[in-house]
């Protein structure tokens, strides 16, 4: 999960005011999660079973030497699948941080340099079985300048504008105690096409159970008498708790000589486990 932040100062002879606009930005899965020059690997921690240690690899693949602080936050995921940042957590949500410990808390990486950041599960017997979640927060501290070293107005009547880019990511960090269990279907299979011709295909997962989903989206067009073809695949769509729903929607991108307009597609929702895939759901539309 990523973060922008632009940080605007304006800057009058009587006054300087601050303004500061915060977005949050969910790339698309990667191997690792990037923005700016830091890369970030696991892209998603969790605790199960009996682990309670785990290890991300910090890296900055800048020509500069950057500082990071890293904390947690709390996120409220939506249906549409934006997540709006929250302090409470919502009915049958429970959060993680309270229970991990992790170190360093800031981190200062020179060009092309990495660290490793340790993170360690404290658990407590109070704690009901179910799924804790938290995002850790990885913003990018920019560098100061120097008193002096500011830019000059001649006209004092002016206004001064200065941007400063404060870049930050974060990834999901799960903790699953006792007995869990989850269970997708896929709905409301639907494809249209939109002004440029392009189609998409749209559909609703439900979830039901006490721990979130995580998995990869694959789509593929099958007519009688010929090989299945995969026309579209999204990785990395979660579903969290306690969401029971998420709308989603993907572009088909059949290969040449491949029409849409007949036959059926067959959509699979699976683990992203390249060992063993685990199946969550499976559906079918008749074109």
């Amino acid at each position: 999960m990523m973060k922008n932040k632009w940080t605007t100062s304006l800057f009058t002879v009587s006054q300087r005011i601050g303004i500061v606009w915060m977005a949050v930005l969910f790339f698309a899965p990667l191997v690792v999660e990037a923005q700016g020059d830091l890369m970030i690997t696991p892209r998603r921690i969790v605790f199960e079973g009996n682990r309670d240690r785990q290890e991300i690899t910090l890296a900055n693949t800048g020509n500069d030497t950057a500082r990071y602080t890293v904390s947690f936050v709390q996120y409220r995921m939506n249906e549409d699948g934006s997540f709006t940042q929250i302090t409470e957590p919502d009915p049958g949500q429970l959060f993680a941080d309270p229970y991990l410990r992790y170190f360093p808390r800031t981190v200062t990486l020179a060009p092309r340099e990495s660290q490793v950041l340790r993170m360690q599960l404290r658990r407590r017997p109070d704690m009901q079985p179910g799924e804790y979640r938290s995002h850790m927060y990885f913003r990018a501290v920019p560098e100061e300048r120097a008193l002096g070293e500011e830019d000059l107005i001649e006209d004092t009547t002016a206004i001064g504008i200065r941007l400063t880019p404060i870049f930050g990511i974060t990834i999901p960090v799960i903790v699953r105690i006792g007995e869990v269990n989850v269970s997708v279907q896929l709905s409301n299979l639907k494809v249209s096409q939109r002004e440029d011709g392009t189609q998409w295909l749209s559909l609703t997962f439900g979830r039901e159970g006490n721990r979130s989903v995580y998995g990869d989206l694959i789509v593929e067009h099958t007519k009688p008498g010929k090989e299945p073809v995969q026309v579209g695949i999204v990785r990395g769509i979660a579903v969290y708790t306690p969401n029971t729903l998420r709308n989603f929607s993907l572009q088909l991108r059949p290969p040449e000589g491949v029409n849409l307009s007949s036959g059926k597609l067959t959509v699979r929702y699976i683990s992203g486990s390249e060992a063993s895939p685990e199946v969550f759901a499976t559906s079918e539309l008749s074109l």
